[in-house]
């Protein structure tokens, strides 16, 4: 079974307060779950929880409220929407997002969370209102070598399988 959930208000909240957000009309009644725009798509858009603006060269951090469930097997790939990297060169700070289906269970509930930056040469400024899509995300399937005998677990995000 494969789909997309939200943190609980009170994972969300707290990740605001650890990040020290003061991103105004962060409420977790706005949260919108990941979803494909046609029938056609290959990703499923992330919505942005708040206004954010970029000025060249700067970054923010994310906190999608988001989390997936997907079997073992698949992986959920994140890259910012084709459009703000073609027009702004908006990138993923780990330039392709890996959310391994492990991560769900994680601390802190699996919370997708996305690092940009506005890496225009143009000195353009991004802005990106509450509702927008700003990520993507597809879903991968990947195979396993005859001789993994892994048995390590996971507990946490970015930099946690050491």
């Amino acid at each position: 079974m494969t789909r997309f959930e939200f943190v609980s208000e009170k994972q969300y909240n707290e990740t605001l307060n650890k990040l020290l957000c003061p991103y105004l009309g962060s409420t977790y009644d706005s949260l919108k779950l990941p979803c494909r725009a046609t029938i056609g798509s290959a990703g499923y858009d992330f919505y942005a929880p708040f206004d954010f603006e970029l000025e060249a060269g700067d970054s923010i951090l994310i906190p999608t409220g988001i989390r997936v469930k997907m079997e073992n097997g698949l992986f959920l790939m994140c890259a910012p929407r084709s459009g703000l990297g073609f027009k702004f060169r908006l990138q993923l700070d780990n330039t392709i997002g890996i959310i391994d289906s492990d991560y769900y269970n994680s601390d802190n509930e699996g919370h997708i969370m996305a690092k940009l930056t506005n890496d225009t040469h143009d000195n353009k400024t991004v802005t990106v209102k509450q509702g927008e899509a700003f990520m993507q995300g597809i879903f991968v399937q990947y195979f396993m070598t005859d001789d993994d005998f892994v048995t390590n677990k996971r507990n946490g995000g970015f930099g946690s399988t050491k």
